[in-house]
């Protein structure tokens, strides 16, 4: 027999019932190819758009040293055949978990496969019914996702709202849980606010809990030497565990989380997402390996972004459009219904600028918005063309 299998009727039903409300509700989406998404200004077809929803916050998804250090080390294989535990832990693995260790100022540091493996197995790995996490409600799906599959009670404290958070722990304290867990991004993806560190290390030394970060949006962008938004802080050293991405400010893949030896140990042990999973493959470790070393040393890079995020956002206040309490390279337009936000990106890239529209359930109902995301190396000429094709998609809609 041969042919494609038919779909059963009930499921067909089913798949095109959920289709349609996903196009009604202006929630559905589809697959966009793009050419060159690592620059500043990449190709849809034959039209040139500048890119303004791209994580390579500082432009080194291109970058030569990147690519060569990818080359040099594929030579050793395409893949690392097997997970971890088995023969995916080689000396090349071992060593640049060494280098992040160094890089975070923690005793120990493990690779991921991606930022949202990482986040789901820590967080179901290290929770359990007994204990308790306190996650702000705007943290990523990942950590959500983490969270549900522990089957710890979770209390979701209103976004960086430090009252409502102690609150919340007081109410816990008096219920006799294990173990108690706050659980935050450091640069909110949607929003790109950030969170009260030193507030939260505060109430998390107070009530006896454990702290974990989530610098995916931090690191590479914020401290000294790129460490991420806790460092920036002064709190590093007072937050248990951070998880930390390749794919965005680095320029690469995969992921990491950074502690305590015991920590890193335990999940070792328990993780699921970590033993289960086939090791990165050679040329994206190598990849990192570079990237480290690169991001520590792009001070310049890293003003630049500021100062042009800095200047967009100034522009986009200045026309009257909210967006929301940004205070980094993320500078989000919200502009409220789905179908408005999805006219408004549609509009943009008939004037050659690419701002994906961000819809419920990645924001709250009623929030959809244009995310806009910059790079060091944009140009001033393209961001002010960009900033022109905003203002006149606004007043033309009526938003400003």
């Amino acid at each position: 027999m041969g042919g494609i299998c038919p779909v059963n009727s009930s499921w067909e039903t089913f798949l095109q019932e959920q289709l349609e409300r996903l196009e009604e509700s202006g929630r559905l989406r589809t697959l966009q190819p793009v050419e060159g998404a690592q620059q500043p200004v990449l190709r849809r077809g034959d039209k040139r758009l500048i890119n303004l929803s791209s994580n390579n916050y500082l432009g080194l998804a291109d970058h030569p040293v990147l690519k060569e250090a990818a080359a040099r080390a594929a030579i050793r294989g395409s893949g690392a055949t097997a997970s971890r535990l088995i023969v995916g832990h080689d000396l090349q693995v071992a060593a640049l978990e060494e280098k992040l260790a160094a890089f975070k100022g923690t005793e120990a540091a493990l690779l991921f496969g991606s930022g949202y493996l990482a986040n789901v197995g820590v967080l179901s790995a290290l929770l359990g019914r007994g204990d308790v996490v306190f996650s702000d409600e705007l943290n990523h799906a990942s950590i959500i996702d983490g969270i549900r599959l522990s089957k710890a009670d979770c209390y979701r404290y209103q976004h960086r709202d430090m009252d409502h958070l102690e609150t919340l722990l007081k109410q816990a304290a008096q219920r006799g849980f294990r173990r108690r867990l706050i659980v935050t991004d450091s640069v909110f993806s949607m929003d790109g606010d950030v969170a009260p560190l030193r507030e939260i290390v505060w109430l998390k030394n107070r009530y006896n809990a454990a702290l974990m970060v989530d610098e995916a949006h931090g690191g590479g962008v914020f401290g000294p030497h790129g460490e991420g938004y806790a460092t920036h802080a002064g709190v590093s050293q007072e937050v248990d565990l951070t998880m930390g991405t390749f794919s965005k400010a680095f320029g690469v893949y995969g992921a990491y989380v950074a502690g305590g030896r015991d920590w890193i140990r335990y999940l070792i042990n328990t993780c699921r997402s970590f033993i289960y999973t086939t090791a990165l493959p050679p040329a994206v470790v190598g990849a990192i390996d570079a990237a480290v070393d690169l991001v520590q040393s792009s001070h310049q890079l890293r003003k630049a972004l500021m100062a042009k995020a800095e200047r967009f956002r100034r522009r986009l206040r200045e026309m009257g459009f909210d967006t929301a309490g940004s205070s980094t390279q993320i500078i989000p337009v919200v502009i409220g219904g789905n179908r408005e936000a999805v006219a408004f990106s549609r509009a943009l890239e008939e004037l050659g600028v690419l701002g994906v529209a961000i819809r419920p359930p990645t924001v709250p109902e009623g929030t959809a918005r244009i995310r806009f995301s910059l790079m060091a190396n944009h140009d001033d000429e393209d961001l002010d063309v960009a900033l022109a094709a905003i203002g006149a998609v606004g007043e033309k809609m009526g938003l400003i």
